[in-house]
């Protein structure tokens, strides 16, 4: 009988190895990339408005909007891969149940569109 350690070593595996390519990589980076700082380039960036201005300046409520739909729709795709991986064994329920899902986030998306929501003045 197989230990629990067994199913889960090529999980762990995959962390191990990512953490090293994400690290020889940052290594890289710091090792051949010109580091030239300058006090502009130092500075904090704040979405693209002045760092030191008054904080009662009104802005865009876009920001917030584009923010919030790439949310919505992000968590879309994360409920796709594991719906992907199971649909063997959901048959015909669980994928009327997802074309549901994804029909019901394809009107929010068409509402959205029409709304003007993704135009960008």
């Amino acid at each position: 009988m197989p230990s629990v350690i067994d199913d889960y070593l090529p999980v762990l595996i995959f962390g191990v190895l990512s953490v090293v390519i994400a690290g020889a990589m940052l290594g890289a980076s710091l090792v051949c990339g010109h580091q030239k700082p300058y006090a502009e380039k130092l500075t904090a960036y704040e979405c693209g408005f002045e760092a030191f201005d008054d904080a009662r300046r009104r802005f865009d409520v876009r920001f917030y909007l584009v923010s919030i739909l790439f949310i919505i729709f992000d968590l879309e795709v994360a409920f796709l891969f594991p719906w992907a991986v199971s649909l063997s064994r959901i048959g015909l329920f669980g994928f009327l149940s997802m074309m549901g899902f994804l029909g019901v986030l394809g009107i929010g998306f068409l509402y959205e569109w029409r709304k003007g929501a993704l135009d960008w003045d």
